[in-house]
């Protein structure tokens, strides 16, 4: 059953903005902190009554305030998992679970609980301790297994995985894609953390003051975000600024003259003339209009040959930080004062590459993403 949220309001926290999310997909919200993804995630639960807005999983209306509908959070059989565990410290991880099947007999309340502790792969003897006894990662197996004992039909984690040390938490990341083959429900995650999102989502929302930006694939918006702020939120490193020329004779193609930095101060008469860029043209942007684009680690590679003509520009490597079997490297281009090209390398190529080197970076300016200077 699909889950659709709309929501519009302005106090007292502002929120903006649609989503849906199918049976068996996971949405994750992104943003910074004070975005509004935890108020969106509360709006779902029925924890805050949005002063417009409809809230609807398959053919339930849960939330429809131009019909006066609102229908309490203990009826919404929602499943929540939140940062903090949220475990009664006096109970045991089994008694924890059938908090939500207290109206069951008590055996069969826990040979159920049980059932959901074993899907999370938690032991016999880890299911009869209390949450003191329990690692971080053992705690919030409990809470899922808590949230699914509601049997929901959503299921809303609320930053479930950042208080869980970077082991434990690849062990929660695969038994949440292997619970998402098992149930086809919709399954919304917030999360501040990037990496995180792109690897596990099917969809971002990303987020910003309380608005909806952008949503979509997370490779979809890394390609081509809306704007410079959304390229921003999603961590897209290489976003520079630019002027419009408009097209460039060839259909589907237009002229990009790539600016030096603002910031930069060069000597009168040592700055080169503005390199000019094939791009591609949607037809959507004025001439002369200034613009941001931004290219993806995917259209940027490194040879050792001089620079040649097109996208092709000579660079000196100005840090290079090892991190494990990555390599992540800033170079400065010759043609444009003032630019940082950022690249995370990997591979045998990057242990050749130090401090000081001259490289020529080959760009695929068809990858770039052109975006006009504006607001939201």
């Amino acid at each position: 059953m699909t889950m659709h949220l709309e929501v519009e309001q302005a106090h007292p926290l502002p929120l903006s903005g649609a989503f849906q999310c199918e049976p068996g997909e996971l949405l994750a919200l992104v943003g910074p902190s004070g975005a509004g993804k935890t108020s969106m995630l509360r709006v779902l639960a029925g924890l805050v009554r949005p002063h417009c807005g409809r809230v609807q999983v398959g053919d339930e209306v849960w939330c429809d305030t131009a019909a006066g509908i609102f229908v309490p959070p203990q009826q919404r059989h929602v499943g929540l998992v939140f940062q903090n565990y949220a475990l009664m410290p006096h109970l045991s991880a089994l008694d924890n679970v059938g908090l939500p099947l207290l109206h069951l007999p008590t055996a069969e309340r826990q040979r159920q609980a049980r059932r959901w502790l074993d899907q999370v792969r938690l032991s016999e003897a880890q299911q009869n301790r209390r949450p003191a006894g329990l690692s971080g990662g053992e705690q919030q197996r409990v809470a899922v297994a808590r949230a699914l004992a509601r049997e929901p039909r959503v299921l809303l984690l609320d930053e479930p995985f950042s208080a869980v040390d970077q082991m434990n938490r690849q062990g929660l990341y695969r038994l949440l894609a292997d619970l998402r083959r098992d149930m086809a429900i919709p399954i919304v995650l917030v999360t501040h953390d990037l990496h995180e999102a792109a690897m596990l989502a099917d969809r971002l929302v990303v987020m910003d003051a309380g608005q909806v930006l952008q949503q979509g694939p997370p490779a979809a918006i890394h390609r081509a975000p809306r704007n410079a702020r959304v390229a921003d939120l999603v961590g897209i490193q290489n976003r520079f600024q630019g002027r419009w020329l408009g097209p460039c004779g060839q259909s589907g193609w237009g002229l990009l003259q790539w600016s030096a930095e603002a910031t930069t101060a060069a000597p009168a008469g040592d700055v080169p003339p503005p390199p000019r860029l094939r791009v591609r043209d949607k037809g959507r942007i004025e001439t002369g209009q200034s613009v941001h684009w931004v290219l993806t680690g995917d259209a940027v590679t490194l040879v050792d040959r001089p620079a040649q003509a097109g996208g092709e520009f000579a660079a000196v490597v100005t840090e290079a930080r090892p991190l494990g079997d990555i390599t992540l490297l800033a170079l400065a281009l010759q043609a444009v004062p003032g630019v940082v090209l950022r690249l995370t390398l990997s591979g045998p190529q990057r242990l050749r590459i130090e401090v000081g080197a001259a490289l020529t970076v080959c760009l695929d300016l068809g990858l770039a993403h052109v975006m006009p200077v504006r607001g939201r």
